[in-house]
């Protein structure tokens, strides 16, 4: 890449990384170009992008975004590193990638940037086996409303057994 292309990835990239609630590094070493395919496909479901890029110029658009230096050092930044952002739903790409990486073994993560909070690979593990944000939004719904059901099939239990005696002393 001639340098001047270099110098307008460098500049597209760094409004994205300081835009994304998401912002995921991963190793893709091993990943096949068809699984790659694959991977890229799911997350633009989600509105998530996956690029690859050279770590040296993840690296200097990252020091432009105000990326902290624990996510821009040698040891994370090297070997095969994409990159994966999104502006929308921060947990729905770390889902994707963790069943992905389930079922195939790549990739692996290596750290985040959740919603500002730096995440490190066991957390992105951790958060990558989570149920979806509906499922949590109806699981803590259902756990409200569970006790107003319960409450409410006892009073009508009483109710009832009240109509039944009022029935059977009118009958008397």
């Amino acid at each position: 890449m001639l340098k001047q292309g270099k110098i307008d990835l460098v500049t597209k990239l760094t409004p994205k990384l300081k835009n994304s609630s998401c912002l995921i590094f991963v190793n893709f070493a091993g990943l096949s170009v068809t699984l790659q395919q694959k991977l890229k496909r799911e997350l633009k479901e989600i509105g998530a992008d996956m690029t690859v890029i050279k770590n040296t110029l993840i690296k200097r658009a990252g020091k432009e975004a105000g990326l902290p230096d624990e996510i821009l050092n040698e040891q994370i930044l090297s070997g095969q590193t994409a990159l994966i952002l999104s502006e929308g739903d921060s947990i729905a790409p770390i889902q994707v990638i963790g069943k992905f990486a389930k079922e195939n073994n790549v990739p692996q993560f290596k750290v985040g940037i959740i919603d500002g909070n730096l995440q490190d690979k066991e957390a992105l593990l951790k958060i990558s086996i989570l149920p979806t944000k509906d499922v949590l939004f109806s699981q803590v719904v259902g756990s409200l409303i569970s006790p107003m059901y319960g409450l409410t099939n006892t009073l009508q239990g009483n109710l009832q057994k009240l109509i039944y005696i009022l029935k059977s002393k009118a009958g008397d």
